[in-house]
């Protein structure tokens, strides 16, 4: 199977010289297509930061980013937009409080040159567990799960191969978290989808990934299978203890 995503040796950092951060080190690893792929750790530990690094907004990085085994430049053009996607952590912040959920898909459609958006809305709503009459609703009249599964919408607007996740149901009601969970993943099967997850909840990853890669101030330390995270099998010392606390937490 064709990797989907590649990251090689992936440097990025904040300021210079002597106020110099380095938030990502030499983080390298590739994600299937098709699969779904976890990246967990502690708060401040540069998961975010690699996928703002993989859409281009953050200011200084280095290495290699290889979207469908193409190197991407410094800049992102339209045509990777419409090949990755990235739905936020906050849902009430993503969408513009005076839009429309008709407007908001209809820009992203519009700028992605498709055509008959009366007849795609609808069933881009349906997709995501919304019906025909949210199409006209501000956001303040949704709910939170129901702002994520229009930003998830909006996501799926341009049709694209790979989904950015950044701890998409983190905040959400628990109540909310479970059925936006497994929205994603029926729509993952449904579109053939390749997800690249960050989250702190390790019981989420266990949900929805695949592989997971463990992060710790800013480097990637270990790298295992979900049912070797599900049986407590990591190697690296602050794996174990990101699984031991979890399970703690759980029990």
């Amino acid at each position: 199977m064709m990797n989907a995503l590649e990251l090689v040796d992936l440097n990025v950092w904040f300021g210079e010289g002597s106020d110099r951060v380095d938030a990502v080190k030499s983080v390298s690893f590739s994600v299937k297509q098709g699969d779904s792929f976890g990246l967990v750790g502690e708060s401040g530990s540069g998961k975010s930061t690699v996928l703002r690094a993989i859409t281009g907004l953050v200011p200084n990085c280095s290495g290699s980013i290889l979207v469908d085994q193409k190197e991407l430049g410094t800049g992102r053009s339209k045509r990777f937009y419409k090949t990755v996607q990235m739905v936020f952590q906050d849902p009430y912040a993503s969408l513009h409080p005076r839009h429309t959920v008709d407007r908001v898909l209809s820009e992203t459609l519009q700028l992605h040159g498709f055509k008959e958006i009366d007849t795609k809305i609808p069933k881009l709503l349906d997709d995501v567990g919304l019906g025909a009459s949210f199409r006209f609703r501000y956001p303040h009249q949704l709910s939170g799960g129901q702002r994520q599964r229009v930003a998830i919408a909006r996501a799926l607007a341009p049709e694209p191969e790979i989904l950015l996740l950044d701890e998409p149901t983190s905040a959400l009601d628990v109540s909310v978290q479970a059925e936006i969970l497994n929205l994603l993943c029926e729509l993952r099967a449904e579109h053939h989808l390749t997800y690249l997850m960050v989250s702190h909840d390790l019981s989420v990853v266990g949900h929805m990934c695949d592989n997971v890669a463990v992060m710790q101030h800013g480097e990637l330390v270990e790298m295992m299978t979900v049912d070797k995270m599900r049986n407590q099998q990591a190697d690296h010392p602050y794996s174990k203890h990101l699984l031991e606390s979890s399970a703690r937490y759980r029990s």
